[in-house]
């Protein structure tokens, strides 16, 4: 396993890391016995950076994780957890309040059964109803929790990646990391375009979401998956010629993604422990040479002259639900 210092921390983070959204029902049904079986192998395969949250089954993903980290040595890993989106119900998903944000970091310790992160975010502050309130309330309670004991340092979680950089300018709170996902793909690598100022600022660059959140797979991508109908089905034509070929999309996407330059961390969310073996395999060893033939294919045929993005979408959905639950 490869490792890298997660921004100026002096964290060395694993190249891949364990994503927790897979215990949970996001990407498929949460089964604990199989879960705690991937969370152990991936720490004796060299991963020693894991990455939750309470929005990843309310609950389910951290008390999994913490129920398998019980009797590993602590200072053998590093742990990440996120505060700000939490409950399915609409008018319950965000709130960053300072009470709440409070709240959560001791929720998020006690379902953990440890006594700090190392790395503690606010998870999609696009959808807050005003910058303000992160900077203001959310960042400073996290601040907080540094001081007292209970987090190592503060990151940012979030789709937007401008506005990870806006916060980062104007906060006066010091964020050690960015967490950008779908944006370090095959088919959207605008992640890119940021990495030399994050790391010009000695801020820590993690990637998640290689497949895009399933979209670059064999099987395809969950009904919840915002991207538009045109940009599933060029993706559907994708993972079919991947098919004819008998090659796994997924494989040649998340090798693309691990060989992106300026990343500290790849997380993946890996559904079983044969994932999470094929992944390292693909880092150590690399595409076969049909896979290269495969991949040089796919640029040319489907993913060249197409954006494949869903910037603007989820945002107004959101609104438009909140608007119409509270009748404002």
């Amino acid at each position: 396993m490869r490792y890298n210092e997660l921004g100026a921390t002096g964290l060395k983070v694993s190249h891949i890391s364990l994503g927790g959204a897979a215990f949970a029902n996001i990407y498929g049904t949460f089964d604990e016995n199989r879960s705690l079986q991937l969370i152990k192998e991936s720490l004796k395969r060299g991963i020693n950076y894991i990455e939750t949250g309470p929005w990843y089954g309310q609950g389910s993903s951290e008390r999994t994780i913490g129920k398998a980290l019980q009797g590993v040595p602590r200072e053998t890993y590093f742990i990440g957890s996120k505060v700000g989106r939490y409950e399915k119900e609409t008018e319950k998903m965000f709130d960053f309040s300072a009470e709440k944000t409070e709240f959560s970091v001791d929720n998020t310790l006690n379902l953990l059964g440890l006594d700090y992160v190392d790395l503690i975010q606010v998870h999609d502050p696009t959808f807050a109803p005003d910058t303000s309130i992160i900077l203001k309330e959310t960042l400073p309670v996290l601040e907080k929790a540094v001081r007292d004991g209970k987090a190592r340092y503060i990151g940012i979680a979030d789709y937007d990646i401008d506005l990870m950089k806006e916060i980062v300018e104007e906060s006066d709170v010091k964020i050690s990391s960015v967490l950008s996902y779908a944006k370090s793909t095959l088919i959207d690598n605008r992640l890119q375009n940021y990495t030399k100022y994050f790391k010009s600022k000695g801020i820590g660059v993690i990637n998640a979401a290689a497949t895009g959140m399933g979209l670059l797979s064999n099987k395809g991508p969950q009904p919840w998956h915002p991207a538009s109908d045109d940009i599933k089905a060029i993706c559907k034509k994708a993972s079919e010629y991947c098919k004819a070929q008998n090659v796994e999309l997924a494989r040649i996407a998340t090798w693309y993604t691990l060989n992106q330059p300026d990343i500290d961390t790849n997380i993946c969310g890996f559904f079983n422990v044969e994932q999470l073996v094929d992944s390292i395999e693909v880092l150590d060893n690399g595409l076969t040479d049909l896979e290269k033939k495969v991949l040089a294919e796919l640029q040319v045929r489907f993913f060249d002259k197409v954006k494949f993005h869903w910037d603007g979408v989820e945002l107004p959905v959101y609104k438009a639900k909140l608007k119409e639950i509270l009748g404002k």
